[in-house]
């Protein structure tokens, strides 16, 4: 499977990043990266984490709603699911960020 990471820049000139699925859907995004080599060193710990569960945590909105982090070595997330109706959508969609995110290609949209 060969979902792909887009890095993009906002509309207040920061970069972030989502991992997307084989059909495009956003499994993860990232927080704001105040320069272009931080959010793509954001992608390469993506990329190294995302096959480990430890390193996920399920959570609820305050509504409610399930949705997931990413978080690197040190702690902090690198990246934050969508929220989900139910945690079974939720588990779905974590399982598409582990098995996507270690080998996803990079899409520089930022050029």
């Amino acid at each position: 499977m060969a979902g792909k990471f887009e890095l993009k820049l906002s509309k207040n000139n920061k970069y972030f990043f989502t991992l997307q699925g084989d059909s495009g859907q956003v499994i993860l995004t990232s927080e704001m990266y105040e320069t272009k080599a931080s959010a793509v060193n954001g992608i390469e710990s993506v990329k190294k984490n995302a096959a480990d569960d430890a390193r996920y945590h399920r959570l609820a909105g305050k509504d409610g709603a399930p949705y997931f982090t990413l978080k690197a070595g040190n702690g902090q997330v690198i990246g934050q699911s969508q929220m989900f109706s139910d945690e079974k959508e939720r588990d779905k969609e974590l399982d598409l960020c582990k098995t996507h995110g270690p080998g996803a290609a990079v899409s520089d949209l930022t050029l």
